[in-house]
């Protein structure tokens, strides 16, 4: 650290207190740029190198200061010329109020530094030489005022004493009234103009200072011929008192005298011959003749509150006082400064934190001087009066930059005159932002269709989070949080997190698709989405994303295998509606693009066989006859309800053989003799067995018919319900389910059926007793799809 100029020895004897957040030091005028005040920073507390790091400075109240704390050391060091005259004139004491501002935490102290004040300043003359007329018949003993000089210091550098230089007529006679000293020239002997016309004395002034300094004015003293009386004033001393805010012209007095004397030597006039203070003398006029006194320029209570005036009427003279007491009337407004302002404000600054500092002053005296200060509007902020004239605008409520960005802030000073005066002074405060808002999503829950197939790099969704902060605390960034699916989802193996299948935009919030989604082998995908802003410390905010893969018919129909080893030939004359066969087939898909109908394919028309729409049961539509042929070829194709759909073929081949027919042809190949036998042996038998074979065919196909078809075993499991309205709408619930299994065939664990939750159309009636609500509903073992729509079932569905 640099080190510091030594304190002068008047320095070292400077008073300083610290109490109450107040500090004083003092200061003679004059003093060199550079010389050390005092040790602000050690009276202040603070250790080595505090001073600088929380930037220790000072901010003045109204005026130049001349003084400055040097960064390093933290000492008040003197900047420019201090001239206790030019800057406090005759008041005493002289101080300079300043304010102390220290950083992290704000804090403000009050130093007053008192200038004190050194013989600088010699007794000054209004002039150097001065003009007195005495007439040669004035008598010893007669007394003619003289105009003191004046001295710019206080104390005992301005206390004056005369001295006049050495003469036999004259000699200098001083009485003090009032702290104020009259001098006068009294005569001593009598004069005579033949022997001497002209009388040059020295009047001499010196100051009580050490050393001591000295001014002078020549006194040239005229001898005038015989005038035995000279003229009398009616007072000796005119008191007066007039308003500071008396207009120009304004009658202040009028003085009046007589001469005994006759003739030329009774015609006096008026003249002012000496004013205190000399600077204003030319404020006053007298008419000559008529003895008024008059004012000529303005008067201000605030730089001169008397005025004392002599007047004479040459040749001979007579002397009286006039002593002007001016009356203070509220002609000064109050003035108001901002001598700091600690802006913008953070948003989270607390309570009681200094805003800005201000000083208040009012030139006028007594009620008109006193002060009264308010701010406006009366929140967040308020006034603390901390000093004489000087306040601190602190803060009084929490800030919220959200809610209010900045604020106008008005300090009105109203002074206590009769009519009182005003005035204001505006501060903008801005609020600064903190980082105070967490991110927050528009939903807490985003539920996103997504249509399997899709292109790599698709945008799914677009996802936003709102951060009324700014700049950076409002500056937003996403990422996938967690989340994905697992072996349960589909029919792929292991668990996937989401980032293998999706991708959120960092800036904008777009949620993009990293590859082709598969419905069957993702359903559901659950993840979350967390937005995080650039504060510090950061703050975040979480969503939770629902992604449901749509089906897309993408899988055609599959056969499967018979079964059993399949029906047997069938004969010719069997009843109508008797089953065949059966044409079992499974969809990958689901819903609508999983629902398979069974159409005839060949051959068309009115055929031996037909095939049910929904069951694919391939049974017979009439009795066959022998034109039927021995063969019939049945080409069956089965679609789904996708769009477009998607189908598949099966070929089933019908034998048709007549029973009778062949035992007899059997029988006549052995012989004539024995068939002719035999005949009625075999006729009997032909009748039974086709009887029987009749009586099979009704018993199998009333089995068939009226037997349950399907064995259901039920059991609690989680089901994914995704139901679409007439409106293409989606909800998502959890339901109970059942396991479908066919009678003739091993079960399709990927179907299930189940009561949803829909609600039911106008005008539907439910004749198959497993659906309330729902046109078609299809399940795999993970979730299930519930198609409604707001019309009938068509009469000729058959519902599983």
């Amino acid at each position: 650290m640099k080190d510091l100029p030594e304190l002068s020895p008047w320095n070292l004897l400077a008073a300083w207190a610290l109490g109450g957040g107040q500090v004083r030091y003092s200061v003679p005028e004059e003093a060199k740029g550079g010389t050390v005040v005092g040790r602000l920073a050690q009276d202040l507390g603070l250790e080595a190198g505090e001073a600088e790091a929380r930037r220790l400075r000072l901010v003045a109240q109204g005026r130049r200061a001349s003084v400055e704390v040097s960064g390093a050391s933290g000492a008040l060091v003197v900047s420019s010329r201090l001239d206790r005259e030019e800057l406090c004139g005759k008041s005493a004491p002289c101080a300079l109020r300043l304010e102390v501002l220290l950083e992290r935490p704000l804090r403000v102290f009050h130093v007053e530094v008192e200038v004190t004040d050194i013989n600088d300043n010699a007794p000054l003359f209004p002039a150097a030489t001065k003009n007195l007329s005495i007439a040669e018949s004035s008598l010893p003993g007669s007394r003619f005022p003289l105009e003191g000089a004046s001295d710019a210091d206080i104390g005992a550098n301005a206390q004056l004493s005369y001295t006049l230089s050495p003469s036999e007529h004259f000699a200098l006679d001083m009485k003090s009234s009032d702290d104020r000293k009259s001098l006068f020239l009294v005569l001593t002997k009598g004069l005579d103009r033949e022997s001497l016309a002209e009388h040059r004395l020295v009047l001499t002034a010196t100051d009580g200072g050490r050393p001591s300094l000295t001014g002078t004015v020549e006194l040239l003293v005229s001898v005038l011929d015989a005038n035995d009386n000279a003229p009398e004033f009616n007072q000796s001393v005119y008191k007066v008192q007039v308003m500071e805010s008396a207009a120009e012209g304004t009658l202040v007095a009028r003085v009046g005298a007589t001469d005994p004397d006759e003739g030329i030597n009774q015609e006096f006039s008026f003249t002012i011959i000496s004013s205190v203070p000399a600077a204003k003398r030319d404020v006053f006029s007298i008419d000559p003749q008529t003895g008024e006194i008059r004012l000529r320029g303005p008067l201000d209570f605030e730089e001169v509150r008397l005025y004392e005036l002599d007047k004479g009427v040459p040749p001979l003279s007579g002397h009286c006082s006039v002593e002007l007491e001016v009356l203070d009337v509220n002609d000064n407004a109050p003035e108001v400064w901002v001598t700091s302002l600690s802006v913008p404000v953070p948003e989270d600054a607390s309570v009681g934190t200094v805003v800005a500092l201000l000083s208040v002053s009012d030139r006028d005296s007594g009620a008109n001087g006193r002060v009264r200060c308010a701010v406006w509007p009366p929140a967040p902020f308020g006034l603390v009066a901390t000093f004489a004239g000087s306040y601190s605008l602190v803060l009084r409520e929490a800030l919220d930059r959200e809610r209010v960005s900045e604020y106008e802030v008005e300090v009105r000073a109203e002074d206590g005159g009769a009519p009182p005066l005003r005035a204001s002074r505006g501060l903008r405060v801005p609020v600064s932002d903190v980082n105070d808002n967490a991110p927050a999503f528009a939903q807490a829950v985003y539920t996103v269709l997504a249509r399997e197939n899709n292109a790599a790099g698709a945008e799914l969704a677009r996802l936003w989070a709102r951060d009324p902060d700014e700049a950076g605390n409002g500056r937003v960034s996403y990422s996938v949080a967690e989340g994905g699916a697992g072996a349960g989802s589909g029919s792929g193996a292991g668990w996937r997190p989401a980032s293998s299948y999706v991708s959120v935009d960092a800036e904008s919030g777009r949620l993009w698709a990293l590859r082709p989604l598969d419905y069957e082998e993702l359903q559901v995908l659950q993840f979350e989405v967390r937005a995080v802003d650039a504060g510090e410390p950061p703050l975040c905010g979480n969503a939770t994303v629902q992604l449901f893969v749509v089906d897309e018919n993408d899988n055609a129909p599959a056969l499967l295998p018979p079964a059993g080893g399949g029906p047997g030939p069938w004969a010719a004359g069997e009843a109508s509606a008797s089953v065949v066969a059966k044409i079992r087939a499974v969809d990958a898909d689901s819903g609508y693009n999983a629902w398979l109908r069974y159409e005839l394919w060949e051959p068309r028309g009115k055929g031996p066989f037909r095939v049910g729409l929904y069951s694919g049961e391939v049974s017979t539509a009439r009795a066959l006859e022998e034109a039927d042929g021995p063969r019939q070829r049945l080409l069956i194709v089965v679609r789904d309800h996708g769009e477009p759909s998607r189908s598949a073929t099966a070929t089933l081949s019908v034998s048709l053989v007549e029973g009778a027919e062949a035992a007899l042809s059997a029988a006549a190949a052995g012989g004539a003799a024995a068939a002719a036998a035999a005949t009625n042996v075999w006729l009997v038998v032909a009748i039974c067995a086709v009887s029987s074979l009749f009586l099979l065919a009704v018993v199998l196909y009333g089995a068939s018919r009226w037997a349950p078809r399907a064995a259901v075993l039920a059991g609690p499991g989680p089901a994914t319900l995704v139901c679409a309205s007439e409106v293409g709408s989606w909800s998502y619930s959890q339901r109970q389910s059942r396991s479908l299994c066919v009678a003739d065939g091993a079960g399709k664990s990927d179907l299930m059926v189940f009561s949803p939750n829909c609600p039911p159309p106008p005008g539907f009636s439910s004749q198959h007793g497993l659906c309330q609500s729902c046109w078609f509903l299809v399940c795999n073992i993970s979730e299930c799809y519930c198609f409604c729509r707001r019309t009938a079932v068509q009469e000729d569905m058959v519902w599983l």
